[in-house]
């Protein structure tokens, strides 16, 4: 004993004075992932590293505050080149931003991905937005829960979007002229930034790799 007094005598004290022992609480160790609901769909761009454009595309949204009123911007990005193919901008976070952001992508692109990649927020997992994936017959993919660096793509899009916007959106005289900034930030991003992976803008980056295809064929012809 610490105490430097027998069990005996410590018990007789803790019945006198009515002390009783202190008993642990069992802990119950669960891992993060073990208490989570599964994700509707699993994540299958993880292990996938596509060689040409439209095979993946990952999607998110975000939020502008201009002065009273919020705008929420939707994009698609071809995961090959890191081009923003598609967006999309409204006064609402609903499916129909994210639908009307998806075909914005396909009439750029005139391609149909095979997977389309995004988190599980409710504007993704609804039943018009997944069944219209599955007409298409796209895979859909999702981030688990509380893990954005599975869609880490859109999030550092994002950040760099919102820097080379400004933070300060107030400073736009209308609705209408945050747009416009909105579309040329976008067009800068895809066509003037150098992206740091790359090593040059997106739209370049995809240029060079139809090229690369074209002269393949171009020789395969000829031989």
């Amino acid at each position: 004993m610490s105490l430097g007094l027998g069990k005996r005598k410590v018990r007789r004290v803790m019945k006198l004075y009515g002390i009783k022992p202190y008993k642990r609480k069992a802990r119950w160790r669960k891992r993060r992932d073990e208490r989570r609901i599964p994700a509707p769909f699993e994540n299958i761009i993880k292990s996938i590293c596509p060689i040409r454009s439209s095979v993946i595309w990952v999607s998110d949204f975000t939020y502008l505050k201009y002065k009273d009123r919020f705008l929420y911007l939707s994009t698609f990005m071809d995961r090959f080149t890191r081009e923003v193919v598609g967006w999309d901008i409204s006064t609402k976070h609903t499916k129909s931003l994210i639908i009307d952001a998806f075909w914005d992508a396909v009439k750029t692109t005139g391609k149909i991905p095979n997977i389309v990649h995004s988190d599980q927020g409710v504007e993704y997992t609804n039943e018009s937005y997944t069944t219209l994936m599955n007409k298409l017959d796209i895979k859909v993919s999702m981030s688990k829960k509380a893990s954005p660096w599975e869609n880490a793509y859109q999030e550092s899009f994002y950040n760099n979007f919102k820097t080379d916007l400004g933070l300060e959106f107030n400073r736009f005289s209308s609705v209408g002229e945050l747009i416009e900034a909105i579309h040329q930030t976008i067009a800068y991003y895809n066509q003037g930034r150098i992206h740091t992976t790359l090593k040059m803008s997106p739209t370049k980056y995809r240029l060079i790799q139809e090229q690369k295809v074209l002269e393949k064929v171009v020789e395969k012809m000829s031989t």
